[in-house]
C-alpha cells in the first residue's frame, strides 16, 4: 500500500462525503461536513490525543500477547496429532460464540480498565494467527520431511529449521487480519464500559450530541487502523524474505 494511494483514496473519499453533505442538505447535527469535522478535531486535539493513546496501547499489547499465544498454540497443534485432534476441534467451536457476546463478562472479570480491552483484542485476533500460522506449518513439502527424517532432524530440529521459516508467509497473512481486527476489539470493549479510550470518546460525544466529535474520532481510529496494517504489512514483507532466504 503505497502512500500516493493511501492520499487518493483519502482524496476521493473526501470529496464523496463532501457532496454527500451538499446533496442531503443534511443539519450538521445528523451529517457534519468534513471542515466542520476537522475543526472539532482541533479543538479537542488533546483529548482525542490522550484517547488515542490508550486505545493504541490496548491494541499494541492485544496484538503482541495474541500473536505470542497464536504462534505457540500453533507449533504445538503442529507438533503433536494428539494436541492437534484434541485441541482443533475446540477452536473452531468457540469461533461459534462472537467474541463481542462476552465484553459485558469481561468487564465484569477484569473491570473497566485497560484489561479487559486487552483481553479483548487478544480474543479476537488469536484464531485468525492461530488458524494462518498452522496453515502453514502443516503445509510443508513433503521432500523436506522426508529429507530431515533421513538425516535423524526430526521432531523441534525439524519445526525450528523448516517448518517455521516455511509458514511465516502464512503467519505475515494472519497478522494482516489481526492488525484490522484487534483495533475493533477494543473499540467494543470501550463501548461497553470504559473511562478512556476512542470508544469511550466515541459515546462521550454521541450522548453530547456532538456528532463531528464523534466523526474526528472515528476517523482517527480508522487511521489507527491503516497505520498498523501498514507496520503490520512491513513486517509481513520482511518475514517473506526471510523466509525465501532460508528456504533458498
Amino acid at each position: 500500500m503505497r502512500f500516493r494511494d493511501i492520499l487518493m483514496t483519502l482524496l476521493i473519499g473526501l470529496g464523496l462525503w463532501q457532496a454527500l453533505v451538499i446533496i442531503t442538505d443534511a443539519p450538521h447535527f445528523i451529517l457534519p461536513s468534513p471542515w466542520r469535522v476537522a475543526q472539532a478535531a482541533y479543538k479537542s486535539r488533546v483529548i482525542i490525543a490522550e484517547n488515542t493513546w490508550v486505545t493504541a496501547i490496548e491494541v499494541v499489547l492485544g496484538l503482541l500477547i495474541g500473536t505470542l499465544l497464536g504462534v505457540a498454540t500453533a507449533i504445538q497443534l503442529a507438533m503433536s496429532k494428539t494436541v492437534e485432534r484434541l485441541m482443533l476441534p475446540i477452536l473452531v467451536f468457540t469461533q461459534a460464540v462472537p467474541v463481542f457476546a462476552l465484553a459485558p463478562l469481561l468487564t465484569l472479570w477484569f473491570g473497566y480498565g485497560m484489561g479487559s480491552k486487552i483481553v479483548m483484542a487478544v480474543l479476537i485476533i488469536y484464531f485468525p494467527v492461530t488458524s494462518a500460522f498452522h496453515d502453514g506449518l502443516t503445509r510443508i513439502d513433503s521432500g523436506y520431511r522426508d529429507l530431515s527424517i533421513s538425516m535423524g532432524a526430526g521432531g523441534w530440529n525439524f519445526m525450528r529449521y523448516i517448518q517455521i521459516p516455511q509458514a511465516l508467509p502464512s503467519l505475515g497473512t494472519g497478522l494482516r487480519l489481526a492488525a484490522v481486527y484487534a483495533p475493533i476489539g477494543a473499540v467494543i470493549g470501550e463501548w461497553v464500559g470504559a473511562s478512556k479510550g476512542l470508544g469511550y470518546l466515541m459515546l462521550l460525544a454521541n450522548g453530547r450530541a456532538k456528532i463531528d466529535l464523534m466523526f474526528a474520532s472515528l476517523i482517527v481510529l480508522a487511521c489507527l487502523t491503516v497505520f498498523l496494517h501498514i507496520t503490520i504489512g512491513v513486517l509481513a514483507t520482511r518475514l517473506n524474505r526471510y523466509a525465501q532466504g532460508v528456504t533458498n
